[in-house]
């Protein structure tokens, strides 16, 4: 340790922490429970906040206010402001659609209440597929500024109240534990943002951190630990660390018991592990430490505010479904290069600048006589920078604009749900068979449009399959189809439970997932039970070139057709390879040629197997 309270491990933490944030923002299908990390850092920010409260109460008897808020400032404003500044303007010069909502959100940002802006306004952490923003990680910065505002005023309060220290701990548990009820109370699996983004509803992780360092505090505890002591401690910290990776490989964002306990489960088992770092009679502080978890570490909080931009932008220009892990070693790199820039131009300067000098500082800057070339060549890129950022910021804020695809859908899923009643009573429009320009249209002869029009079908799927919804029911008018933007995998069997209901799942149900995300094998089998087996089930290979769980979804839908006989595959996946005229601007949604190509392939596969 290099002070009393500086613990050399606690970078190794950090250091895991934010490596499972990032590797579930790139691959989010191998690691999809990475953003437990958040939680991590959460308590981390309680331990030695409260540490640090708690010595100044017992040394002073109150707090330094202005000194504590300006300290966390200078932390945490230079890097966001940079930040900010540099994604403003690549957005202004290289994505001005982006530039939606930017005032707001570098307003709301700057006096650190974003997180409750997104929640109105925000789009789903959860969301990797639909127009992603860079900013949506600072809602973390968020939570943590107002924890650092408004914790000094609560703990003094609770300390001048309560007096006693055990008292205190008890309430500072009970705010933790009411903070998780109130997750789990107002969790909505259709609305995930509340309890994401709230401040209230995330506040358990910080809390804990508080409750440990008063019940744990590193200046009271025995370095020297009997032989068993210490062999205990070590297992309680190996074990905690290991079921923090598990939960980095198991716990989905989208899981119920992820805001009905499980979280919370997991700030408990982080807790522990700070605790047995933290202690100087055990092994897991020397066991995190060495050089890489140190600069990992040291630098977490900036790889942790870039990794965001790189990666939205990174992923606008390359298509990286089909190298999904070379992508993200590359976006890696440079999150990792940008991060140590930063931390040597930017967080390391400012953090030893001694700010009362800013008056001269500024007064010498706009003196150009004494500028030379050089110096101007290092300003330079930073004025510039800004200027292209505030003329981002004075553009007119306008709606964003929907793409063709976008329109489409909107218009497919109103005719579809007018067919959908029709079907639900009976009545369905007749096809006419002979038709040459039916025939032409979907590449399929007279006999085939007639056995399409006759085939029952139920298709359940995403957005792609209700923009393709209205050339399916043009061909097979029996054809019930439930599809909505953005459905995940884990939302599929209760939609089929409720088709079951109403009467209109039919023997033969066509899957369109795997858009929006990978599914775990539960889910996967959750979705086939809701079917059954007496069901002809025919899935849908998903064509995103530009997400990375292209792959990894396209081979979990050629394993489950082969471990199930009634599991039959659409490859639309390789038919649409090598065909980008079949797409609109995102590469994933089809535009009009699109749609009738992707119907023509279900009609053929279909009527293909049943001819078995």
């Amino acid at each position: 340790m290099q002070s009393k309270q500086y613990v050399t491990g606690i970078d190794g933490v950090r250091a895991l922490a934010v490596l499972g944030v990032i590797i579930y923002h790139l691959l989010p299908t191998t690691l999809p429970g990475g953003y437990l990390g958040v939680p991590l850092f959460l308590l981390i920010s309680g331990y030695f906040v409260t540490l640090q409260l708690v010595r100044q109460m017992d040394q002073t008897g109150g707090i330094r206010l202005t000194q504590f808020y300006l300290k966390r400032l200078r932390r945490l404003y230079p890097v966001l402001i940079v930040m900010l500044a540099v994604t403003t303007a690549y957005i202004t010069v290289f994505a001005r659609d982006l530039l939606h909502n930017i005032k707001s959100t570098i307003i709301t940002n700057l006096l650190w209440v974003y997180n409750w802006w997104e929640i109105g306004h925000g789009q789903s952490y959860l969301d990797r597929f639909n127009s992603e923003s860079p900013f949506t990680h600072l809602w973390t910065l968020g939570v943590e500024a107002q924890f650092y505002f408004l914790w000094p005023l609560i703990l003094f309060l609770l300390f001048l109240v309560l007096k006693k220290r055990t008292r205190i701990k008890w309430a500072v548990f009970i705010l933790a534990v009411a903070s998780a009820i109130e997750m789990a109370v107002l969790f909505d699996q259709n609305n995930l943002n509340r309890v994401y983004y709230g401040t209230d509803t995330r506040a358990f992780s910080l809390l804990l951190g508080a409750w440990l360092a008063l019940c744990w505090p590193i200046d009271h505890l025995n370095a020297k630990l009997t032989t068993p002591a210490a062999k205990i401690l070590d297992g309680v910290g190996i074990g905690a660390l290991l079921i923090t990776l598990l939960g980095f490989f198991t716990l989905p964002g989208q899981s119920s018991w992820t805001y009905r306990g499980g979280m919370f489960f997991y700030s408990l088992i982080g807790m522990l592990l700070i605790a047995t770092v933290v202690h100087p009679g055990s092994h897991m502080n020397r066991w995190l430490t060495n050089p890489i978890f140190a600069w990992i570490g040291q630098r977490s909080y900036g790889i942790y505010v870039y990794q965001l931009p790189v990666m939205v932008f990174y992923e606008r220009v390359v298509e990286i479904g089909q190298h999904p892990l070379l992508n993200a070693l590359i976006e890696c790199g440079l999150i990792m290069v940008i991060s140590e820039l930063s931390y040597r131009f930017v967080e390391q300067p400012l953090a030893h600048y001694q700010w009362r000098h800013l008056p001269n500082s500024i007064r010498h800057w706009i003196d150009f006589k004494m500028h030379d070339w050089r110096q101007w060549f290092k300003i330079g890129p930073g004025v510039i920078i800004c200027f292209i950022a505030l003329c981002g910021l004075m553009l007119p804020s306008r709606p964003i604009k929907k793409i063709a695809e976008q329109t489409r859908i909107e218009k497919s899923k109103q005719a579809t749900a007018q067919k959908n009643q029709q079907i639900a009573k009976g009545k369905t429009t007749k096809v006419n068979v002979n038709s040459k320009s039916l025939q032409k249209k979907y590449g399929l002869t007279s006999a085939q449009l007639k056995a399409a029009s006759q085939l029952k079908i139920t298709a359940i799927g995403d957005s792609v399959m209700a923009d393709a919804s209205r050339d399916i029911q043009e061909i097979m008018p029996h054809a019930y189809v439930d599809a909505e933007v953005g459905r995940q995998g884990n939302a599929t069997p209760r939609v089929i439970k409720d088709l079951k209901a109403k009467g209109q799942l039919q023997k033969i149900v066509i899957l369109n997932l795997g858009t929006n995300g990978a599914m775990n094998t539960q889910t996967i089998d959750d979705i086939l039970n809701a079917i059954g087996s007496d069901h002809q089930i025919y899935w849908i290979t998903p064509h995103v070139p530009t997400r990375d769980w292209e792959q990894t979804v396209y081979d979990q839908i050629k394993q489950t057709a082969k471990q199930h006989s009634n599991v039959h595959v659409i490859d639309w996946n390789q038919a649409a390879n090598n065909h980008a005229e079949w797409f609109g601007q995102d590469k994933v949604h089809m535009n009009e040629q699109g749609n009738v190509y992707f119907t023509s392939l279900i009609i053929k596969i279909i009527l293909k197997v049943n001819k078995k």
